[in-house]
């Protein structure tokens, strides 16, 4: 087997790890603002915000999403091919069929939302329909369902919201610096403490985000060639749709990443040194070399 799907495996470990990472930093950064302050009750708090934001975010970031995308449901009657195309891809992966939503924007892009496979959601811009062949939509909706396999999608909220979360704990801690900033505890580690909340913690919290959600492209595009046997059209659409001007007009920074490739502005693909270490999505150049570099019979 190719390089890539080994390569695909190792990201997956990886990306659980960095996860994980997340927890840490996140209970870290709590417990760094109750020592300043010398009060507990603000690590207790930091755990239960981070707890219900996990929780809600289980249950409802698959309905916020698709409220500020303004997706609306595809029904079997709109359009039989798209809704046959996903059907035949998800008895190929194993997966149920998942709700189909549309976009109506004309920017090629997709994405995939959901708690899991049960509760999945599969969402193309009219752009994106459109704009590709048959076997160039097919392997973007491969892409997708793979994300649901992988359970990416769950992976990709809980990042979201656990950014979010040291976002605001570094925030709470800027204010709190200035209308308790008696209450300090004195002592060389004080600085250093306020100094790592406030502004490296939600950077470093950001890196590790995109890390993951690079590494998760990587292998949904290694899932998708293998599932449709043919490499070469997923790599013709995202030539295409990185080749097309057109941003995505609801996509924000906090759903950019859930998208196949980058939503955003595409004036300056290749970016400078530090907007590519926090891009959200590997270079399509990159990913488009190793799809072609597989060696994948369609042939049955």
């Amino acid at each position: 087997m190719s390089s890539l799907y080994t390569k695909a495996k190792n990201n997956k470990n990886k990306s659980y790890l960095l996860l994980s990472l997340f927890f840490i930093l996140f209970i870290l950064a709590g417990w760094g603002i109750s020592y300043i302050y010398d009060d507990s009750s603000i690590l207790y708090f930091a755990v239960i915000i981070s707890l219900a934001l996990t929780v809600g975010s289980y249950w409802y970031s698959d309905k916020l999403i698709l409220s500020f995308s303004k997706a609306k449901e595809l029904k079997f009657e709109d359009n039989k091919e798209i809704y046959r195309l996903v059907e035949n891809l998800c008895i190929t992966a194993g997966l149920p069929l998942p709700k189909i939503y549309i976009i109506e924007d004309n920017s090629p892009n997709a994405f995939a939302t959901g708690r899991d496979k049960n509760h999945a959601v599969v969402a193309l811009t009219t752009g994106i329909i459109n704009k590709l062949e048959r076997s160039e939509l097919e392997g973007v909706i491969a892409h997708e369902l793979s994300h649901i396999g992988n359970r990416d999608i769950l992976l990709a909220t809980l990042i979201t919201v656990l950014v979010g979360g040291i976002v605001m704990l570094a925030d709470y801690l800027r204010y709190a610096s200035i209308f308790r900033g008696n209450n300090k505890k004195n002592g060389g580690w004080t600085g250093i403490i306020l100094l790592a909340l406030i502004i490296i913690a939600p950077i470093f919290a950001y890196l590790l985000k995109f890390s993951i959600s690079r590494q998760r492209e990587y292998l949904a595009d290694a899932d998708a060639a293998l599932l449709t046997r043919y490499p070469e059209g997923l790599a013709r659409a995202l030539e295409k749709i990185s080749a097309d001007p057109l941003p995505v007009k609801t996509a924000n920074k906090s759903t950019a990443h859930l998208f196949i490739a980058s939503p955003l502005n595409k004036k300056n693909k290749n970016g400078s040194a530090i907007s590519r270490v926090f891009a959200t999505h590997p270079p399509i150049e990159e990913r488009i070399k190793r799809l072609r570099g597989l060696d994948v019979d369609r042939e049955t």
